[in-house]
């Protein structure tokens, strides 16, 4: 069975590479065999179309997209992303089983949010599916017992005629804040030099102090900050003594350097010596993610944070600032932490992520969660998975109970989308799709399932969805979107919004078409 997504990955950081990518013919391939050479190419759009059978032509001016500059060097002003590829439609005659791990990080939807608040488009590699997709919790039902409800549903696509638009979610169960277990918090909080500016530090502040409105006197606060070298500002503390705690959040001034790796381990440190079994210790980094001080290397800070993640101290990154920000090291330390990543880029993101969502982003509920959809060969000709590239699960290692994958707090949901052509319209059952994760509670291995079916059309929240997915393909130049329409999207989002996050979507996309014709 072939891996059918990393082979695509270009494991490297690069500096806001923006490129163009082919446009020209059709958006969904005629088969999965077209796509067959994707997964082998350096997976930048201009590979892509290099592929038999890819569309062909100039993407630029299709879109004429305005972005920041081409290969911007890494230091200040830098801007780092990574391309992780995307996705091919499979044969389910070659391969049925889609196997990915969970993701609940949001960061690239408001690092776009960002860019676009700005009047610029965001680098293709600024844009990942899955996130975009997630920002919007699904109003799935909780589950009645167990740890996980399964939700399924979809319907024609409306951006791909004569394909299947399938939604897999999960709905964690939900835990009231009284029944939050206790928290042991260590805040590790980024004040170098790079910090200096109103949404940067400043926010952090603001942000932290909501957080901390919300703990409980059963909770503690230890705070490590570093510039150019880490220093503890204050150890641990119980929440009761909110004063003490909230006056050395807003004392930090920015300072130095910026030493993130000395940083990070005093407040792993800290936070294994107040370590209690059974209760929420978790280390907070709220930072830009740039490291020029002391161990810079990725992969030396990364190994050390899975060690401890393995101990039961996890790791949740914040990000704040624009300019140079490091959204690589910022997600891939929330992944090797099993903590959840998100982009701060107003008080407002702050207020929504610290009060609204707390109870989930703090306290786990499953450990290495894993997807697996089995589609019926019989029913489906062949599928895409949008998005969740860099989640990639090998297919035999979905019943490895040792294989890394993702974490999912209280009442967090996950979605997931297939593109699927089917063999026969009438078909109602089109495989099973099967959850297997560490249950937190007892560290007990639990899997449960359930059919995969699709109904005579979408409901209104997976029309929404389907306009997000689209956007996000757009921004990041897929070729599988690459006769898509901002316009449709725009028409679907404005037919489909319902909430407030839902309609400032819709003003992201006008915006959107705004800065392409400039």
């Amino acid at each position: 069975m072939r891996n059918r997504i990393k082979a695509g990955a270009i494991f490297i950081l690069t500096a806001s590479l923006v490129g163009c990518s082919s446009g020209g013919q059709s958006h969904r391939p005629a088969s999965s065999e077209q796509a067959g050479g994707q997964n082998q190419l350096a997976a930048r759009p201009e590979a892509e179309a290099s592929y038999a059978g890819a569309p062909s032509g100039n993407k630029a001016d299709a879109f004429a997209l305005k972005r920041r500059p081409e290969a911007e060097p890494p230091g200040a002003g830098a801007m780092t992303f990574q391309h992780y590829g995307t996705n091919p439609f499979i044969s389910t005659s070659e391969d049925n089983l889609s196997t990915f791990a969970a993701d609940v990080d949001t960061g690239s939807y408001t690092v776009t949010r960002s860019y676009i608040q700005d009047g610029e488009l965001p680098p293709a590699d600024a844009v990942r599916v899955e996130e975009f997709i997630n920002y919007f919790p699904a109003a799935y039902p909780p589950p009645a017992t167990g740890t996980f409800g399964i939700h399924v549903d979809g319907g024609p696509s409306p951006f791909g005629p004569g394909y299947q638009l399938v939604r897999i979610g999960i709905k964690g169960k939900e835990i009231v804040p009284e029944n939050r277990k206790a928290a042991h918090l260590v805040f590790v909080i980024d004040v170098s030099g790079s910090m200096d500016q109103e949404n940067r530090l400043e926010l952090v502040k603001k942000s932290l102090r909501v957080l901390v409105d919300q703990l409980q006197p059963r909770d503690t606060v230890g705070i490590v900050v570093y510039g150019s070298e880490g220093r503890v500002v204050l150890d641990p503390t119980s929440a009761e003594n909110r004063r003490a705690i909230l006056s050395s959040i807003d004392a930090l001034r920015p300072e130095g350097s910026t030493n993130a790796e000395e940083g990070l381990r005093l407040g792993y440190e800290m936070a294994n010596r107040s370590f209690e079994r059974g209760a929420i210790n978790r280390v907070i980094l709220c930072s830009d993610g740039v490291a020029n001080v002391g161990e810079t290397d990725t992969e030396g800070i990364l190994r050390s944070i899975e060690d401890y993640a393995r101990k039961d101290i996890y790791l949740s990154t914040f990000g704040f600032g624009m300019g140079n920000y490091n959204d690589v090291l910022m997600e891939q330390l929330a992944d090797k932490g099993q903590g959840q990543y998100s982009y701060i880029d107003t008080f407002s993101e702050a207020r929504r992520v610290f009060t609204e969502a707390l109870t989930g982003t703090l306290q786990t509920i499953a450990r290495d969660v894993k997807i697996q959809v089995e589609f019926d060969p019989k029913a489906v000709d062949r599928y895409r998975l949008l998005g969740y590239e860099n989640r990639d699960v090998r297919d035999e290692d979905f019943r490895n109970d040792k294989t890394d994958a993702g974490e999912v707090g209280a009442g967090h949901t996950v979605t997931a989308l297939y593109e699927v052509k089917v063999k026969n319209e009438a078909a109602l059952k089109l495989g099973d799709v099967r959850i297997r994760y560490h249950n937190a509670s007892n560290n007990q291995v639990e899997e449960t399932s359930r059919p995969v079916t699709v109904h005579a059309k979408l409901s209104p929240d997976l029309q929404f969805l389907a306009s997000v997915a689209e956007f996000a393909e757009i921004l990041r130049e897929s070729a599988w979107a690459e006769d898509g329409s901002l316009r449709d999207v725009l028409k679907l989002a404005e037919a489909s919004a319902a909430s407030e996050e839902q309609l400032e979507f819709v003003r992201m996309v006008k915006d959107s078409l705004a800065i392409r014709r400039q």
